[in-house]
């Protein structure tokens, strides 16, 4: 198998590159060995899994000690320990078929280490008239025809004589003579396995560097005193029963369905390698995507269906979709731009070239006014991709957001995709995923905008329906989707508070809407952190927890509506700080979820006051990210925020100052007019002319 990573100490637009190839053989060869006194196992205490350990940990949920060149544990059981994102961890059936194997070389393991002690056995006494136990070293190896007797076998085995037909796996069970108090075991005898892993790195075709590792498994298991019980289960022990009782532990977490979506591509595209001829400079931009950027894609559903989006969604759509294509180049571009810092002409010519593309693609595809599927699949990775990438400094032309969003409403419509999630006569056994991923825009968007979703009657009837109101947010995105469809209520009453609502109005709606929240928290429980007990990361309390900080970031929302409303108002200051503890309960750093979290960010710091404790969280959780704070939506809501608090101290210290000169009289009023106008986010990006799309 040969992958090529990308260059990452150079300009991806450089014509030159160094090509590296990972080069892995297996060797597995059978030898007859003497089995060792294994080491007496220790009682192994579960932990919590890093986010940040090598990614064969990683793929088996186990706390990784992130040792190097290689980890404690991957050193142990002789397995490629990779801190670079490898090419299988994308592919869902690689992943699966990498998992496999580990769980093989572990099984093998355990029952090396079952040998706890070994009776050595004389080489000229044969074995029936022998009470010692048999071990692999009294053995040879019949299943190899080719040796030859005389030298792997001092007993004269018949190799060619048929065998009886017998169960024989590593927990085959002995049968035992009582009369003879000998145990007989099956013909085919016990044998030892080294497994040689060979990598070697070449760069332009050059070997270079040679790594070898070996690891040992033995199909030999200490059989049990005469007299004891046998087990039915052949299975059982505690290695099995292990991995049983974690099976289980998973069941009962998980609940979501890796089957939820439809995402409307040829299932024989799904896993099969992408094949697009691209010269040089745009084949380093595709790598570049396919490596860096498509993983960081839908982090949330990525943690439940691994590998689902890029098999089944992206890299399909690059193959088939050319508007699709160049939208994923111009992104890769200015992701690698963003990333590395680089200024150059070239790689602006780059993002405007296939950015340039993409719309050209777009105008001609809509005048045809046909294939509206590709056509959709476009569109929305030229908004929802921006949410990803680039900088808030970026100041290379763009259309906004929300021009975009337009084609989008005309897709959906002309494929009658409202139609489809909304028809309770015919459910669906898959929701589209385009119009998850357009609620998702529309809603969040809208709230940008200060106006109604488009989609807002969908939505309405979606969270009134009994037997279908899912939409697979929840799925996509974390929260459930019934605080989704409240939190495009309360865009709507904002709506119709900029068009005059009358106060009195407007309050009854806030109390019912405030009533429907807190019906979406029915026996939800208390939240704690979003691991099972095995340290290993629950999806379903993860999205617990995040619809948790979704619908306190909708009743901070639902409140700013009130007339009168000013963030150090005690109510609002009690919510601000409930907000920053069930955000302490989601993972944060680079393999953490707050950039998924943006929107509730934006709304809870935007009200949050000097002294608050959620600043200093904030800026906390911004250090963890590093260098991706500053980049795609996360990015852009950082700036806002910053601005906002700056203007807000601003207007206070001018207070302030004017109590300084004024009579104590004069103070309450100059407080009601510092309350009366306090910064809101939305007018300072309306004054920095800034139009993001912050979800």
């Amino acid at each position: 198998m040969s992958t090529r990573p990308p260059n990452h100490h150079g300009d991806i637009t450089k014509t030159s590159s160094v090509n590296m190839t990972t080069m892995t053989t297996t060797k597995t060869k059978a030898a007859a060995k003497a089995g060792t006194n294994a080491a007496p196992k220790q009682k192994t205490q579960m932990h919590r899994r890093s986010r940040t350990g090598c990614y064969t940990c990683r793929l088996r949920r186990k706390k990784c000690d992130e040792g190097s060149p290689m980890c404690t544990a991957c050193k142990h059981l002789g397995l490629c320990c990779e801190y670079k994102r490898p090419m299988w961890w994308s592919n869902n059936d690689m992943r699966r078929k990498h998992k496999d194997d580990i769980k093989m070389i572990i099984k093998r393991k355990k029952l090396s280490e079952k040998s706890s002690h070994t009776i050595q056995t004389s080489i000229n006494t044969p074995p029936g008239l022998s009470h010692s136990l048999p071990t692999s070293a009294t053995f040879s190896d019949p299943l190899d025809r080719n040796r030859s007797a005389s030298i792997d076998s001092h007993f004269g085995f018949n190799f060619n004589s048929p065998q009886n037909v017998q169960d024989f796996t590593p927990f085959a069970t002995p049968q035992i003579n009582l009369n003879g108090g000998e145990f007989i075991f099956p013909p085919f005898s016990p044998y030892e396995i080294d497994m040689k892993t060979e990598r070697q790195i070449f760069i332009n075709d050059v070997p270079t560097l040679r790594e070898s590792t070996v690891s040992t498994f033995s199909t030999y298991q200490t059989p049990p005193p005469p007299g004891t019980i046998l087990p039915s289960f052949p299975l059982e022990g505690e290695w099995t029963e292990q991995v049983f009782s974690e099976r289980r532990e998973s069941l009962t977490e998980e609940t979501f369905n890796a089957n939820f979506f439809d995402f409307a591509c040829d299932p024989a595209m799904a896993s099969s390698q992408v094949a697009i001829e691209l010269d040089e400079g745009d084949q380093k931009l595709l790598d570049h995507f396919v490596q860096h950027v498509l993983p960081t894609i839908f982090p949330i559903l990525e943690s439940n269906q691994h590998g689902s989006i890029s098999s089944e969604l992206v890299l399909p759509s690059l193959a088939n979709n050319k508007g699709y294509l160049h939208c994923c180049l111009s992104i890769a571009a200015q992701h690698f731009k963003s990333t590395t810092g680089i200024q150059s002409e070239e790689i602006d010519n780059d993002i405007m070239r296939h950015r340039y593309a993409t719309i050209t693609w777009l105008c001609e595809a809509l005048n045809r006014d046909e294939n509206h599927q590709p056509i959709l699949d476009a569109t929305l990775g030229l908004i929802f991709f921006q949410c990803i990438v680039g900088r808030p400094e970026d100041t290379l032309p763009d259309i906004p957001w929300h021009q975009h969003f337009q084609a989008v409403v005309s897709l959906v419509q002309k494929l009658d995709l409202a139609g489809l999630v909304s028809d309770i006569t015919k459910p669906l056994t898959h929701t589209p995923f385009n119009m998850t991923l357009t609620s998702w825009i529309d809603i969040l968007g809208a709230t940008m905008l200060g106006s109604s979703p488009l989609f807002a009657h969908t939505y309405r009837n979606k969270h009134l329906s009994i037997n279908n109101h899912s939409l697979g947010l929840r799925e996509l995105m974390g929260c459930e989707d019934r605080v989704m469809y409240l939190i495009s209520e309360i865009a709507c009453l904002e709506s119709l508070k900029n068009q005059g609502m009358d106060d009195i109005t407007l309050c009854q709606h806030v109390r019912g809407l405030g009533d429907e929240i807190s019906n979406t928290e029915i026996n939800e429980g208390t939240l704690v952190e979003p691991y099972n007990t095995n340290g290993t990361l629950s999806p379903k309390q993860l999205s617990k927890n995040i619809t948790a900080a979704f619908r306190l970031a909708a009743r901070i929302y639902l409140c700013s509506l009130v007339p009168g409303f000013y963030p150090a108002q005690p109510s609002c200051m009690g919510l601000v700080e409930k907000l920053t503890a069930v955000l302490q309960l989601i993972p944060s750093g680079v393999n953490g979820y707050d950039r998924s979290l943006t929107w509730v960010y934006l709304i809870g710091g935007s009200v949050s006051v000097p002294g608050s404790s959620f600043r200093n969280f904030f800026e906390n959780r911004v250090a963890q990210l590093g260098d991706v704070a500053n980049s795609g939506s996360f990015g852009r809501m950082t700036v806002l925020l910053r601005e906002v608090w700056l203007q807000y101290e601003a207007i206070l210290a001018a207070a302030e100052a004017a109590a300084g000169t004024s009579s104590s009289s004069e103070a309450p009023q100059q407080q009601q007019q510092v309350n009366a106008h306090y910064v809101r986010w939305r007018e300072v990006m309306q004054i920095k002319g800034w139009d993001y799309l912050l979800i």
